[in-house]
């Protein structure tokens, strides 16, 4: 399908060439519900030294240091690295930044007591991002994801933006998360749809091992 196959290659675009638009179409395409499907994933963020993997344009990195955190975010992308800078410095943020991928995380072994990704891309499937996540991470950790939104509203609007996420791929669950939940990481995996007015959010906790 062409509408389709346009969506899927806009959303990759969004995270590069066209980040500046990032958060006109996440207010659009979530009818305003994105920084409430991103608390979630923040209410269950361990206190203390905190790491988002794909920071994006930076709101949670903001939100998390407003909530006395220290907050440090990686992200690929040259255009969301700047976008990220700017809000933080006009939010006068201490939230510190790193261009790095998932899979190869600038940090020492053990110095993170959580780390968050909200809606993330293909690499949180990937087995070496987990393991990268629990090597930073301090035992007993947490690694916080927010992996799928759906809207429960019924009217024509929310309809087609549920649409929206099911055809570029950010509502429904990737094969691994169906079949195992991250089963093979070494961490204890909890799973759980959380209920807002309009939408249901899944959020998936995976906490490692005490000392």
């Amino acid at each position: 399908m062409i509408l389709t196959a346009f969506l899927r290659i806009f959303f990759e675009h969004l995270y590069t060439t066209i980040a500046w638009a990032y958060d006109a179409v996440a207010w659009v395409v979530s009818l305003g519900q994105w920084s409430r499907w991103q608390a979630v994933g923040l209410e269950a963020l361990p206190e203390g030294r905190v790491l988002e993997l794909g920071h994006g344009p930076g709101h949670v990195l903001v939100a998390a240091s407003q909530a006395g955190r220290t907050a440090y975010g990686v992200d690929p992308s040259v255009q969301m690295s700047r976008l990220a800078a700017r809000r933080l410095r006009r939010d006068g943020s201490t939230a510190r930044l790193a261009r790095a991928r998932a899979q190869q995380l600038p940090f020492a072994s053990g110095i993170f007591d959580g780390l968050i990704s909200t809606f993330p891309t293909a690499y949180i499937m990937d087995p070496a991002s987990i393991a990268e996540a629990r090597r930073v991470m301090k035992p007993g950790g947490k690694l916080v994801l927010i992996l799928v939104a759906i809207s429960t509203g019924g009217s024509w609007v929310e309809r087609f933006a549920s649409w929206v996420f099911r055809v570029t791929g950010q509502g429904q669950l990737p094969g691994p998360v169906r079949e195992g939940l991250f089963s093979d990481s070494g961490m204890h995996v909890r799973a759980e749809w959380i209920s807002l007015a309009r939408s249901s959010v899944l959020r998936v906790e995976l906490c490692g091992p005490e000392a």
